[in-house]
């Protein structure tokens, strides 16, 4: 479709968009691909049930296991513009661009060496991936990575255990965590 042509209220609304700008609307549709918003400015769409769209990785910064677990058919949402999709002409926004990055404050707040509490989620062969707050989860490596030494083995580690772990590494570019048990902190800072 040729949405120049069939809609140019709509192609010009969207083409004066600007990256970063702050839009509001209603959740008209929730698709398992994503979140359509019938924004508060700005025409309707001639096919989809609203001219914003939210993909899912820009609802939350959290893993979601639903769509539902962010937002609702009817609930008012604010998001950011991020850019204008020209196949589907809506603007593609994000809702999580506007409320704090967990892994940036943390790794604001935290200092490698520091020792935290966290729950075992997951322990699968080369490490265990333990809960440490706020919906950050850092590694516990059961073989080397980059030089240094294993961190942990299988046998320390049971989904749902409560443990004490030193951070070893804060990767902000990888948004990446690694740990180490608190028995093993002397071993790996020699």
């Amino acid at each position: 479709m040729d949405w120049q042509v069939e809609s140019p209220e709509l192609w010009a609304f969207l083409e004066s968009l600007h990256r970063g700008e702050i839009m509001s609307g209603t959740v008209a549709a929730i698709e398992r691909f994503g979140v359509f918003v019938a924004l508060d400015d700005g025409p309707a769409h001639p096919v989809f049930p609203g001219v914003g769209f939210i993909t899912i990785p820009e609802l939350s910064w959290r893993h979601i296991d639903a769509v539902t677990d962010v937002v609702t058919v009817g609930q008012r949402v604010t998001c950011e513009f991020l850019q204008f999709d020209t196949h589907n002409a809506e603007a593609r926004l994000s809702l999580c661009a506007l409320q704090p990055d967990p892994f940036q404050v943390f790794a604001d707040r935290t200092v490698v060496g520091e020792t935290l509490l966290g729950t075992v989620d997951k322990v699968l062969f080369f490490g265990a991936f333990v809960t440490v707050g706020d919906g950050i989860v850092g590694l516990v490596p059961f073989k080397e990575i980059q030089g240094r030494p294993a961190a942990g083995s299988p046998e320390e580690f049971r989904t749902g255990d409560e443990i004490s772990v030193v951070v070893t590494e804060i990767e902000r570019s990888r948004r990446r965590v690694l740990l180490a048990t608190s028995e093993r902190k002397d071993q790996l800072q020699n």
